[in-house]
């Protein structure tokens, strides 16, 4: 069944931002996962508190969510996004 890692961020600073960019889609690709969306969230209904970026990401099951997270090659990837950004990451499995 597919799982669903949805992050909402909030940057502070940018400087982390391409080194990260360059390294994470490949990360993603190698535990099966896929980029379904990546934007500023809209509020339709409730308190307008809403970080800067969502993204979501597809995974086939969330043990591959799993293993993309606590992938060794993540840990760098970890300290350049809490270095630079506030971050919130959960995961949702899929029906």
């Amino acid at each position: 069944m597919a799982a669903y890692a949805i992050g909402a961020l909030r940057v502070r600073d940018t400087g982390w931002l391409n080194e990260y960019g360059e390294a994470m889609p490949a990360l993603i690709r190698k535990h099966g996962g896929k980029v379904l969306a990546k934007s500023p969230a809209q509020t339709l209904e409730g308190d307008d508190r809403l970080p800067g970026t969502v993204v979501m990401i597809e995974f086939p099951t969330a043990a591959a969510a799993r293993s993309w997270y606590h992938d060794p090659a993540h840990d760098r990837l970890k300290q350049l996004r809490r270095a630079g950004s506030d971050f919130d990451l959960l995961l949702v499995d899929g029906l």
